[in-house]
């Protein structure tokens, strides 16, 4: 089957009036549609994703300038695959609120204490949302994630808020305006999940010009919904985004973007749009969520890490600074170490090799590069790193000064290959690590992810000092031993800022995606990974297998993996498994 690589055309406004029309008369039908519809939708869009994912790849990896190189992988993940496994994910929701009229979670609720409550010590409720298939085990052996919900939220409470939205029939129609990303191919489609599923509203999904080449794939995934007069699909500039939102039949809005956008959708753009957002007064009085991005930590934690640790979480840190080119919101920008620590001139010297050697790319994402010259002319000490090939270079910005409340590293995300680092005071683990969170918590803009690199001798020894450290880091997400892009993929973990924020002071966005469960109330993902790949991992005591992942942007089989992965997912058999295990044990 081919698919037209003619972007979706910009729609005129009197076309944009017609949609809004189909959507407004099909809104109350949507959302009191049965068990069975929904289901029956979500199968269909599921088999459009078998049949499309390898002409969704080509066409992101060509306009990326990765085709032909592992590099394509990354367009398996974070397109089709995640889609995917968000789908399976929901059907399996759908099925269980129609027969009990709840989810099946995966194991026993627990609680945790939660001595930060304004009520005193009170239980906070997790639930382990990953791994859930005995596939999971194998494929991402070793990594753990678990659902922190907000207080308030008990264990008797729980059910009654989780999934309230798709079991209530009775709930009004409406239209939700979801404005696409334009770096990671899937965000549009599973923030319009979300929108559909969770809040139950029909949807006009605008595509981001960056990536509206992707239109005609969407429109074949998601024709079932198109057809019932449940989604439209429509491309264009800042103009037809303005009108949509401007729009009497849009109810509410969902956007993935930046604080910029946001600010100008929801307090527009005249002379007194400051005024408005200090004042909170939208232009809007329609609902606005979001994910708006981060100025995202990686905390390196001191211990007793070997050469070959060093080595590998170099590359680690390379691949959350360099997957899809820095273009991603949760892209590592500020590497925190210990100022005593005597490994870190080491490790520092070790990023910078991996950075210098992580496979050229071009910087595709439009303004990154001048970004990056402005970054480099404002930070003398900033260095520039050049890639394989005489490819688009790199830059490292070291010893940034803490105290430093207005460095715009710390304010501004950079949106491309550009790393920043600082250091921080502390004798021993523990101290720095509280150190690290209340510079985080404090002086980083955003909310939406962390990422913690600790040797598990070092967990072991802190005990509940790095329990209190994972609890005390504010952030929708937080990863030790993994990057927060990985919460993105599990589509079990909510995607969102932590809570807290309002459309006046947005930071990293209000509300959360993904969170195929439903929890009425997340308040955030922890994840947990191994800190080496196999088999230097079982040294460490920890039994896993998971080898270099497939996301490392120095996997050497990266595109062979992400295929497999995803005709294992499309239909799992253990034959394919083992296949998948192999070409990932190849990186």
């Amino acid at each position: 089957m081919e698919i037209s690589t003619r972007p979706v055309p910009v729609t005129a406004p009197d076309e944009l009036g017609h949609y809004l029309a189909v959507l407004h008369e099909h809104a109350a039908e949507w959302a009191q549609l049965g068990f069975a519809g929904k289901a029956r939708h979500l199968h269909a869009m599921r088999a459009r994703t078998v049949e499309v994912a390898a002409q969704w790849v080509e066409l992101a990896a060509r306009a990326k300038g990765i085709a032909g190189t592992p590099l394509a992988g990354e367009e398996w993940f974070s397109g089709p695959y995640a889609l995917l496994i968000a789908l399976d994910r929901l059907i399996a929701t759908v099925g269980d609120v129609a027969r009990s009229g709840s989810p099946s979670l995966p194991r026993p609720v627990r609680t945790r204490a939660d001595p930060s409550t304004s009520s005193g010590q009170v239980e906070q409720v997790v639930v382990d949302v990953f791994p859930v298939e005995p596939s999971d085990k194998v494929l991402l052996s070793g990594v753990r994630a678990e659902l922190w919900m907000e207080p308030g939220v008990t264990r008797e409470t729980l059910r009654d808020r989780t999934a309230s939205g798709l079991r209530d029939a009775a709930r009004r129609g409406y239209v939700t305006l979801v404005l696409g990303a334009g770096n990671i191919a899937s965000i549009p489609p599973l923030d319009m999940l979300t929108v559909l599923y969770t809040h139950g509203s029909v949807v006009m999904l605008k595509l981001n010009p960056v990536n509206a080449y992707l239109g005609p794939v969407f429109a074949r995934v998601f024709a079932s919904l198109i057809d019932d007069g449940f989604l439209r699909i429509v491309d264009g500039g800042p103009g037809v985004g303005a009108s949509l939102c401007a729009h009497d039949a849009v109810e509410a809005i969902h956007l993935t973007g930046g604080e910029r956008t946001h600010d100008a959708i929801v307090f527009g753009t005249g002379p007194d749009a400051a005024a408005r957002k200090a004042e909170a007064r939208p232009v809007l009085d329609k609902p606005v969520t979001s994910e708006l991005g981060n100025v995202t930590p990686v905390i390196v934690v001191p211990g007793p890490w070997s050469e070959p640790d060093l080595v590998f979480q170099a590359a680690h840190v390379a691949t959350m600074k360099l997957h899809n080119a820095g273009a991603n919101c949760i892209a590592a920008q500020v590497l925190i170490t210990p100022a005593s620590w005597d490994l870190a001139p080491r490790f520092l010297e070790k990023v910078r090799v991996a950075l210098g050697a992580a496979p050229a790319r071009p910087s595709y994402y439009p303004g990154s590069l001048e970004r990056q010259r402005e970054i480099t002319a404002r930070h003398p000490a900033a260095e520039t790193i050049a890639a394989p090939g005489g490819g688009d270079p790199r830059t490292f910005v070291p010893g940034l000064d803490p105290n430093d409340r207005d460095e715009s590293l710390f304010r501004t995300e950079a949106f491309g290959p550009v790393l920043a680092q600082t250091a921080l005071d502390g004798d021993d683990a523990a101290t720095f690590l509280r150190n690290a969170v209340a510079f985080c918590n404090d002086v980083l803009a955003g909310t939406l992810g962390a990422a913690i690199l600790i040797h598990p001798r070092t967990i072991a020894e802190l005990g509940p000092d790095f329990d209190e450290a994972v609890a005390a880091l504010r952030y929708g997400s937080v990863t030790i031993n993994t990057w927060p892009g990985v919460a993105f993929l599990l589509p079990t973990a909510s995607w969102g800022a932590y809570p807290g924020n309002t459309v006046a002071a947005a930071g990293s966005g209000v509300g959360c995606v993904h969170n195929t469960f439903q929890f009425d109330l997340p308040q955030k993902t922890v994840v947990r990974a191994p800190f080496a790949p196999f088999p230097r991992s079982l040294g460490d005591g920890e039994r896993t297998l998971l080898p270099m992942p497939p996301w490392f942007v120095t996997h050497r089989r990266a595109d062979a993996v992400g295929r497999r992965m995803f005709a294992f997912a499309a239909k799992p058999s253990a034959l394919r498994m083992a296949a998948t295990a192999l070409e990932a044990m190849r990186g």
